[in-house]
């Protein structure tokens, strides 16, 4: 399956913030970024049709960006893969091997994610 998400590539360097309570530090996710993963999950729930899948999944990552700048992608799917828990698969532990592609689209920039079911099955226990 594909799902395509129209929105620019976004990096997840500061996804979240620390504060303290009392004496106890704690760690949330900021406003910006829960509306960024709602915005995926909508997206993905609109093409993706059928049950989250059970089994161990393959997902090859396409980031198009609009400019050739410096992109670290290892910063760019940690939010994009658990937006897609329970639409595509159950949870992104499910994940056993992962391949993301940098590309440049200037006028359409977007991320393209193909998820395939590997041949193992999840053991839920």
């Amino acid at each position: 399956m594909k799902i395509i998400l129209k929105w620019k590539p976004q990096s997840t360097n500061h996804i979240y913030k620390y504060t303290c309570r009392g004496r106890y530090p704690t760690v949330y996710m900021t406003q910006e970024w829960k509306d960024l993963k709602y915005a995926y999950e909508i997206q993905a729930k609109s093409q993706y049709k059928w049950k989250p899948l059970e089994w161990d999944v393959e997902t090859y990552v396409k980031l198009y960006f609009s400019t050739k700048h410096k992109h670290d992608i290892d910063n760019y799917c940690k939010i994009l893969l658990d937006s897609l828990s329970w639409i595509c698969y159950i949870d992104d532990n499910q994940i056993v091997k992962q391949t993301v592609e940098k590309c440049f689209d200037k006028e359409n920039p977007r991320i393209e994610i193909e998820i395939k079911e590997n041949a193992k099955k999840l053991k839920l226990e």
